[in-house]
């Protein structure tokens, strides 16, 4: 009898969280250094720009987001969540993106001057044929992702996005102080798409011989299409203010709008999709588990939120300073617009980290049913509510996005072996911590004396981010090591 060179079962779990913390630490430590940088060149051509070129821009990225919810990535995310992956498997997935996102680029090329006429604004057909370019660098960044995405091996893939990230930013700042205006917003992305391209696949040795002999690889089309499916959906809940409020408001106000939701959506946006690209992988690998799988999520959520409230609150009671300091003077309408989408933004946090264990778990019809509700109740607000204007639109994000979350959390929970009430428990303490520390700097910001906006953002900031460690460190101790130990890969005590 020979005995067995498989891990026991306490190994692999541990083998698992090393991976996942090395992981998650070189995915969001990159994505930190490469938001540093990102940010810097972004503030920067803000203040080079104006709000109207941001609005023209933002027109486009409707069309844009749309295709690209077709761009192939959900057959590649198949590739992950496959049992095999083999050379020909590889071959036939890379076959498919170059159709699919060539396919695309004809697409946008066609619907360009649709997309000009709509809006009335002549210059966006020129901008959306430029920007099909961005179609021809998805196969090859896809693919390689997808291979090391399988491998958890998150630190070349992180490597690859430092060097890409870079790339566009100085591509953003050199276009905008050669005056190009809203072509520095198309040439950035050109940029950086091109050079992750490029890096990825040098990466993941993933050159391969494309394959359009697609016998044996109807399970990654289908996974693929049911999760297109759920993007799409998104796209319509996620684009659906700017594709209404682009025909109803002028540039110069669609940019203000536009311009305010990014910065209150950096964290959603920037730092928790590479956090859920971990996630999906360690899923998969747990999808067997339910219970496993239920207690890794509840981890991830209270990990996230932790981080994530009081950046969201910290940044409603602090709007006024932020956006003169970081967007300059003539952004200043913007202020209100992200104090309010500020305090709406904890919900899409917590909605997007649904999707990620539904479908690792092999359910990905979940995520579609989800978004089916909110591509119809977010829409329905915001065509009522864009007739009182940007602040309209606002008020929509509160009058919906209960709703979708609370139909979300009771389609998905069932599904990941998680109860609602360990859920609320988990996120309970960075939720009142937040509360209590945001309370404490609109306390303190109306004793202030009159002072610079700098130095009213400084002073405002720390003693917000001196109050929230504090109150963690009297009522959620545990939480709080639970964070440290993460990052120092030892066991909370």
């Amino acid at each position: 009898m020979t005995e067995s060179t498989a891990p026991a079962p306490n190994q692999a779990i541990e083998s698992l969280k090393h991976q996942v913390r090395s992981a998650v630490l070189w995915r969001s430590g990159t994505q930190i250094a490469g938001q540093i940088l990102a940010w810097g060149s972004t503030f920067v051509v803000l203040r080079l720009l104006s709000p109207s070129d941001y609005g023209l821009f933002a027109m486009t990225q409707v069309v844009l987001v749309l295709l690209n919810m077709l761009n192939g990535y959900g057959l590649a995310s198949a590739l992950i969540q496959r049992g095999e992956a083999g050379v020909q498997a590889q071959r036939q997935l890379f076959g498919m993106l170059l159709l699919l996102n060539l396919a695309l680029a004809a697409a946008q090329v066609a619907l360009a001057p649709l997309a000009a006429a709509y809006y009335r604004q002549p210059l966006v057909a020129d901008l959306l044929r430029v920007q099909a370019l961005l179609y021809l660098a998805t196969p090859f960044i896809a693919l390689p992702q997808a291979l090391l995405s399988r491998a958890m091996d998150f630190k070349l893939q992180a490597k690859a996005n430092l060097a890409s990230g870079a790339a566009g930013a100085v591509a953003a700042l050199a276009g905008a102080l050669a005056g190009l205006g809203v072509w520095t917003l198309v040439l950035a992305p050109i940029a950086l798409f091109g050079v992750r391209a490029i890096a990825l696949t040098w990466a993941a040795r993933a050159l391969v011989r494309p394959s359009f002999d697609f016998r044996g690889a109807g399970d990654m089309a289908r996974y693929g299409v049911v999760m297109a499916t759920g993007q799409l959906f998104w796209f319509l809940q996620s684009q659906a203010d700017v594709f209404i409020a682009g025909r109803q408001f002028e540039p110069h106000l669609l940019g203000i709008y536009t311009t305010s939701l990014f910065l209150t959506q950096i964290f959603v946006s920037k730092f928790v999709p590479p956090l859920n690209e971990v996630a999906f992988s360690a899923y998969a690998r747990l999808k067997d588990d339910r219970a496993a799988v239920g207690t890794a999520f509840v981890k991830s959520a209270r990990l996230i939120m932790t981080a994530a409230m009081p950046f969201y609150l910290g940044l409603a009671v602090t709007a006024e300073p932020l956006v003169a300091v970081v967007l300059g003077p003539k952004w200043a309408e913007a202020a209100p617009v992200v104090q309010w989408l500020a305090l709406a933004m904890p919900m899409m946090t917590l909605q997007t980290l649904y999707s990620p264990a539904s479908d690792a778990c092999g359910r990905p019809g979940i995520s579609a049913q989800n978004g089916a509700a909110g591509a119809l109740l977010l829409p329905i607000a915001f065509l009522i509510g864009v007739r009182w204007g940007v602040m309209g639109l606002v008020a929509a994000w509160f009058a919906a996005y209960p709703l979708y979350l609370g139909i979300s959390t009771w389609r998905t929970l069932p599904v990941i072996g998680v109860r609602l009430r360990d859920l609320a428990a988990a996120i309970a303490p960075a939720l009142l911590a937040s509360a209590a520390m945001a309370l404490g700097v609109a306390l303190l910001d109306r004793l202030l004396p009159a002072l610079p906006s700098a130095a009213r953002l400084a002073l405002l900031a720390s003693t917000g981010a001196a109050l929230y460690v504090g109150l963690l460190s009297a009522f959620a101790r545990p939480m709080l090591r639970e964070v440290v130990a993460l990052i120092r890969d030892r066991p909370a005590r």
